[in-house]
């Protein structure tokens, strides 16, 4: 019987802070329940040899120069890890004679994830109340790139192609919540952005490495639905929410991948704990919180078929500037000039990426004048 991890909104935890190890309450502060059933799970799997692979501690440096690249070392990844499906659109249907997630070793699960909601507001999902409880199978990553590497698969047989859905985005969001660790993230890539599995699914993982995303300043966009430019490289957009506000920015950002579906645009999305916008750096305290979640959106070139970088894939977490490399020689030579060459191949043109950026903040204009006028008819 598959384990059952049921949480609430009284479960996420609010008072994160990024700390350099000399403060005593946060460091005695015991792990969330999330992070402890995660990684007993995961490394029960490890020991029991369910993996291609035994994941040790990986060689570790941050790149000189101000972007601060974190830098690991994980050959076996890109040797053992399963041939990536051969994709050919962003909108490529679900094949069920390929690999899929109802393929697995069902030892590989290590729960369910199922929400409570008595007492609070009913879900959604699209503009739809949900009257059927949804779960969010977790897994092994076999492959792993870091320590808990793990997968979110939105009810593996309802079969899901690889494009976002606001329960899969809030799952995402309430995952970090959940977790006491601000070194908890959670990645997204779309089919022509290395997905490798045409089944919806997200990474999890943990990185025990300070972020500038983390904490990187700004431009508001649309705030009051969460929506903000990021001022440094690589160019993107960023989501925030706190506890109170997960399901509206949920669907937000689900309008906005849902623009990018359409469009043919490839993109990547990175969820980590963060401090709230600003467009300028913050002080020392409001840098350090972590109450929140920033989401970053990142629209790319999208790649069908094209030969992979010998050092890295622009994939999961290198836009968020965390780097696994696949040879030493590239992990001990490179420099964050030849990093920023390689991941600028992979980005929108300038006048391409400030067109999209005008498009979506108008569309999101858009939508939010036509829930203002559902609302107001239905009150009437």
């Amino acid at each position: 019987m598959v384990l059952q991890f049921v949480y609430s909104n009284q479960n996420f935890v609010t008072d994160v802070c990024r700390t350099n190890g000399n403060n005593p309450e946060v460091a005695a502060r015991p792990p969330a329940s999330f992070d402890t059933t995660i990684k007993a799970g995961w490394t029960d799997r490890m020991e029991r040899g369910l993996f291609r692979y035994h994941l040790g501690d990986l060689q570790t440096r941050i790149l000189p120069g101000p972007y601060g690249y974190v830098a690991q070392l994980n050959i076996k990844r890109g040797i053992e890890r399963r041939k990536p499906q051969e994709i050919l659109s962003i909108q490529q249907e679900f094949n069920a004679k390929q690999f899929n997630f109802n393929k697995i070793n069902p030892d590989e699960v290590i729960f369910e994830m199922l929400k409570d909601t008595a007492g609070g507001s009913p879900l959604h999902e699209n503009g739809k109340q949900l009257h059927q409880p949804h779960r969010m199978v977790v897994l092994v990553n076999v492959s792993p790139l870091e320590f808990g590497h793990c997968l979110f698969v939105p009810d593996p047989t309802r079969c899901f192609p690889q494009v976002l859905t606001s329960f899969a985005i809030r799952v995402g969001i309430e995952s970090v919540l959940l977790s006491s660790d601000p070194g908890f993230r959670v990645g997204f890539n779309s089919l022509g952005a290395f997905a490798s599995v045409n089944h919806l699914h997200l990474h999890g993982y943990y990185l025990d490495h300070e972020l500038k995303i983390e904490s990187m300043p700004v431009k508001p966009l649309l705030p009051e639905k969460g929506f903000y430019r990021l001022m440094d490289f690589p160019a993107g957009f960023l989501f925030y929410t706190e506890s109170e506000s997960v399901e509206e920015v949920a669907r937000a950002i689900c309008q906005v991948t849902d623009f990018l579906v359409d469009g043919n645009i490839a993109h990547n999305l990175f969820l980590t704990r963060g401090c709230a916008p600003c467009d300028r750096i913050q002080g020392e305290k409001d840098r350090s919180s972590r109450k929140g979640v920033r989401i970053a959106v990142w629209p790319r070139i999208s790649c069908f078929g094209a030969k992979e970088e010998s050092a890295f894939n622009v994939a999961l977490c290198e836009l968020a500037r965390h780097l696994p490399f696949k040879n030493k020689k590239d992990y001990e030579l490179i420099s964050e000039k030849g990093v920023v060459h390689i991941i600028q191949k992979y980005l929108l043109p300038d006048g391409d990426f400030l067109r999209l950026e005008q498009q979506l903040t108008c569309h999101l204009m858009d939508l939010k004048c036509m829930d203002k006028t559902m609302l107001e008819s239905a009150l009437m």
